[in-house]
């Protein structure tokens, strides 16, 4: 098979005028389906649906330390919830401050606390110290970069590898103190599927940067594995510790995609001084978080992480068909690769798709205009800005099996008439 760039311009125009035909018949279709975010579908949702009756009278609702989850209290979280979270995260349960239901409001919270009043005692807030920085390794995740952008930090985006961040730009940003901290999703990173090696973690925590420099270290996809395949990640808490940066990193976490997206559990853990720091805030903020569902996750998960494990694997056989819908459509439908290329991860959420640079945004509004939304182009980028606009984020998660077929049909014609008309036109 010859690649677009071995063909004539004639063979290009052919090509053009066959994907035409087929994608004018896609709109006399009216579809109307959407992948653009990264949502349980309702397959998901149902695998825990038993958890919402395990709560069923007052004499359940006890803790093993006999509080009543019912009334007012218990900052940090119930012990056996920590303990959950402990297994999950491999994190010790002293280190483990458990929140509502969004992972994403506790990290907001952290970092307006480091605005406003410094991240920790005795460091001058970021709003005094003007012109501060954040790095945002891209392409990443749009609602990483919101809070950022919101606080008016100014945005730096840091090119991604096969093993996390391009760490040799890392290192020499976060040089500068007006650079005061990093967005990570380290394990299965969103969207590009990949995992932190073991000297990425080691190089975070041991680098050059500022004393109010903070990772926000979001383990969002922890256990998010897909069938028969698994990546391992350092804790990058205990590796701050053992070269003498403890306050460098926060993790973050929940069970949104775990259970229930709307109806989760969200977590923090943080070394000792970081962990005051933050408990000063909150005791002033709340007198605790839904107690209540709390106790309906431990009980769901009674035996702990193998229940945790078991229930994993039941999503992956949820999860699984729909990432191999994508990808093996995008494996028939877009050889030669001389157009594209997309990344195969081991887990997480997402399929990153990278089409020929300057085509992305045409590609989005073929399918658009074809009944099929994307993730919009630029949302993984700093800004909204991708610079080479290529980069587009693909969810496979939420529409069903034949409706997934469909989009993806669709947009692997948009990618291809998109790549032909740039050809032809240059």
């Amino acid at each position: 098979m010859k690649t677009y760039a071995e063909m004539t311009r004639e063979e290009l125009q052919g090509e053009k005028d066959r994907l035409q035909a087929r994608y004018d018949k896609y709109m006399s279709q009216n579809l109307d389906l959407n992948m653009a975010r990264g949502k349980p579908s309702v397959e998901q949702e149902e695998a825990s649906i038993e958890m919402l009756d395990i709560l069923n009278s007052r004499s359940n609702l006890n803790t093993e330390e006999g509080m009543d989850v019912l009334n007012y209290g218990n900052l940090t979280g119930l012990k056996e919830t920590k303990r959950l979270f402990s297994e999950i995260l491999e994190v010790p349960e002293e280190k483990i401050v458990i929140g509502g239901n969004s992972s994403l409001n506790m990290m907001f919270d952290y970092l307006m606390q480091c605005y406003a009043m410094g991240a920790g005692e005795g460091l001058e807030p970021w709003v005094l110290q003007g012109g501060c920085k954040f790095l945002c390794p891209s392409p990443g995740y749009d609602r990483h970069f919101g809070i950022a952008e919101y606080l008016g930090l100014e945005l730096i985006p840091v090119p991604m590898t096969d093993i996390g961040p391009d760490m040799d730009l890392v290192e020499e940003l976060a040089k500068d103190p007006k650079v005061k901290g990093m967005f990570c999703v380290p394990k299965y990173a969103n969207p590009t599927g990949q995992s932190y090696s073991d000297e990425t973690v080691k190089r975070i925590a041991t680098m050059e940067a500022a004393p109010d420099f903070r990772v926000i270290w979001d383990n969002a996809y922890v256990i998010h594995d897909l069938t028969g395949r698994h990546d391992d990640v350092l804790d990058l808490l205990s590796e701050c510790e053992k070269v003498g940066n403890p306050d460098r990193a926060v993790l973050f976490a929940s069970t949104s995609k775990v259970t229930f997206p709307g109806a989760g559990v969200a977590v923090l853990a943080a070394n000792e001084d970081n962990l005051k720091w933050i408990l000063k805030r909150m005791d002033k903020q709340t007198i605790g978080s839904d107690k209540i569902n709390q106790l309906r996750h431990v009980r769901y998960f009674s035996n702990g992480l193998p229940d945790v494990k078991a229930h994993m694997d039941t999503l992956a056989g949820i999860i699984t068909p729909h990432f191999n819908v994508v990808l093996a459509s995008f494996e028939r439908k877009l050889r030669p690769r001389d157009i594209c290329s997309w990344t195969n991860p081991n887990g997480g959420y997402f399929i990153s798709l990278d089409c020929m640079e300057g085509t992305a945004t045409r590609v989005y509004n073929l399918c658009k205009e074809c009944g099929v939304t994307l993730t919009t182009v630029g949302a993984t980028f700093p800004y909204g800005k991708d610079p080479k606009d290529s980069n587009i984020r693909i969810a496979p998660t939420y529409p069903s099996l034949e409706d997934l077929a469909i989009a993806t049909d669709v947009l692997c014609i948009a990618i291809r008439l998109a790549a032909l008309e740039k050809l032809l036109n240059d």
